[in-house]
């Protein structure tokens, strides 16, 4: 480009989205997002990404918010600049692929509600899975973004990168985005990769990188010269480590020159003051992990990723494991096959390493997303997978090699019938749709008036009433917040060490973990109902979490390696598989129940 050509950089801001989903688990609420909404609409940004990604899940899980709520207060409060989404193809926003006409009634009600620019990424690069959401974008008159999800691997090159822009693009794609989820890419990797990008493809190029390492401003400044045409950024008080560079940074570097956005520093910064004031309000959600650490060029997480492990770490009191978890998840990459880590495949990779780390053996149990991703149930690997790894997984079972959305019929009707009773609405239909457990829990409550939003530290003064087990000690709390009731349960305690024990428990359902001293005898025995496994008989659980199914009944009789159970922790399913061969004698679960390591779930004995 000549010093004297100009050329404007549009810029798409992502502090309502992406950057607090990066520092802080996704758990902006829309009471804080509304009052600045007025100085935002005023800035001249190309968009503001404002939904999906972890919205939808950590709206109707922990905030206890209608998403389709927030999406049109949002539209009435911004009604002057672009609202933007993250869509993941045939996932959507959840973690499994839809039919297509759940795909199709999606994306119309997002685009009727308030959405403008689609940003559709499938986490494999497969494109086939990304037909069906683009065309819908489409056919509703909005802007579809195709996107190239950057990673690094011995498969994925510029050329390969190019060949799926052109792919995009004959889909219909309007703009192209290079999606470094992880803040993988190098300055001068970016420039060749935008220059190819540039020399192949007439469509805008738009740059989307994360801070991890530090490099994503260089980065970008590398993008722009290599002819880009937007840049995303985050506003300062919640930009850089695993977030994005700072909006008002990126303007003022590119200001008064011939990439000069236009924006006003100004009220940028009046935006910046009032989210430097909201993020304090969210402190108990902040890791360390979330700062800006080149070794992400090792270990290859992703900014949500890498919060959200921390987070579900904490949980299982395993933080100080977490340097462990992020050796193992390169290896387990590797396995299968190199996929980027993005929504869904950085949780499968992501949930798989935990379970390798906390089980003490590789593979010793395998969740069932990565049994479906070996069995191409979410689309082609990147690279040939672990074989071995692939064998034990799925068996004999057939390899899928056509579009996976292809095996799956009409879902929608059985959909509106199934939640017909609780559903007001379409937009209802489709939450239920995108998680049906969580989706059922939160329509059922906000019909009895019962939803409880998850609590803020800074909120608590709590007062406890208990009730009592059958010999006396208190198992079940009730904790009145503010005039609100929190159900707290004792589910079971762990062997003691270092003096301390392992008390796992629930707060409102959600399984959490803590250590305690052994004040008196009925700490230093525990409170679970369940004896503790000690036989190959006993069937017990690797982590704290939920049942999901029970897959047989008293009396079966199961062979070595047959599902028992389906559990869920940190979002991800597991079937628990018998471990000797007999006949069932007893069930102590149902669908439904909490359960903790080391307790007797399901009891086998062996036939004589």
């Amino acid at each position: 480009m000549k010093a004297t050509d100009k050329k404007a950089i549009e810029v798409t801001e992502l502090v309502l989205r992406d950057a607090h989903q990066s520092l802080i688990a996704t758990r902006m609420r829309t009471e804080d997002m509304l009052p600045i909404c007025s100085k935002l609409d005023q800035i001249g940004y190309w968009s503001l990404e404002v939904w999906g990604g972890a919205t939808f899940d950590a709206c109707v899980r922990f905030l206890k918010e209608d998403p389709w709520e927030r999406l049109r207060q949002l539209r009435e409060a911004l009604p002057n600049t672009r609202l933007q989404m993250l869509l993941r193809g045939q996932n959507l926003l959840g973690y499994r692929h839809y039919a297509d006409d759940v795909v199709k009634a999606f994306v119309q009600k997002s685009a009727e509600n308030g959405i403008d620019v689609f940003r559709i990424f499938d986490a494999l690069n497969d494109v086939r899975n990304l037909e069906t959401s683009m065309k819908a974008v489409k056919n509703a008159g909005k802007h579809a973004q195709g996107t190239l999800c950057y990673t690094t691997s011995p498969v994925h090159t510029p050329e390969k990168f190019v060949q799926q822009a052109k792919e995009l693009r004959d889909m219909g794609a309007d703009s192209i985005v290079i999606k470094d989820m992880a803040g993988l890419l190098t300055p001068f990797a970016t420039f060749d990769l935008v220059s190819a990008l540039k020399s192949e493809i007439d469509l805008p190029i738009v740059m989307h990188s994360h801070s991890t390492a530090g490099l994503a401003p260089l980065c970008q400044l590398k993008a722009i010269e290599a002819g880009a045409d937007r840049i995303d950024t985050a506003i300062s008080a919640f930009a850089g480590g695993t977030s994005h560079p700072a909006t008002e940074s990126q303007v003022a570097a590119l200001k008064d020159s011939q990439y000069d956005t236009g924006l006003d520093l100004n009220l940028l910064s009046e935006v910046a003051d009032y989210f430097r004031e909201v993020r304090k309000k969210y402190h108990q959600f902040e890791s360390e992990f979330t700062r800006e650490d080149v070794s992400v060029q090792i270990n290859q997480v992703p900014g949500g990723m890498m919060s959200n492990l921390a987070n579900q770490l904490k949980e299982q009191n395993a933080l100080d494991r977490i340097r462990e978890v992020f050796a193992e998840i390169p290896r387990v990459r590797e396995d299968l096959g190199f996929p980027p880590l993005v929504t869904p495949s950085s949780q499968i990779v992501g949930t798989q390493a935990v379970y390798n780390v906390l089980g003490g053996e590789r593979y010793k149990t395998i969740t069932n997303e990565v049994k479906r991703y070996l069995q191409g149930g979410y689309g082609a690997a990147p690279a040939p997978v672990n074989k071995e790894l692939q064998k034990r997984a799925i068996g004999n079972e057939t390899l899928i090699e056509g579009r996976p959305a292809d095996l799956l019929t009409p879902e929608m009707d059985k959909i509106k019938a199934e939640i017909s009773d609780l559903a007001t609405s379409e937009e209802d239909i489709l939450t239920y749709a995108m998680f049906p457990d969580l989706g059922r829990e939160y329509l059922q409550q906000r019909k009895d008036g019962t939803l409880q939003p998850e609590k803020l530290q800074s909120e608590q003064a709590v007062s406890l009433q208990n009730s009592a087990n059958q010999e006396g000690r208190p198992t079940e709390f009730k904790i009145d917040v503010h005039g609100e009731t929190y159900e707290v349960a004792i589910t079971g305690v762990g062997d003691a060490g270092s003096g301390k024990r392992k008390m796992y428990l629930s707060l409102d359902g959600v399984p959490e973990e803590t250590l305690f001293e052994p004040l008196n005898s009925y700490q230093a025995e525990g409170s679970s109902q369940r004896k503790k496994a000690t036989e190959p008989g006993h069937v017990t659980a690797a982590m704290p979490g939920s049942v999901v199914d029970v897959l047989i009944k008293e009396g079966d009789v199961v062979t070595v390696g047959q599902g028992i159970l389906v559990t869920e922790a940190m979002k991800m399913e597991n079937e628990i598989q018998a471990i000797i061969a007999g006949k069932v004698a007893h069930v102590y679960v149902k669908k439904g129940d909490r359960v903790t390591p080391g307790e007797i779930l399901v009891e086998i004995v062996e036939e004589e």
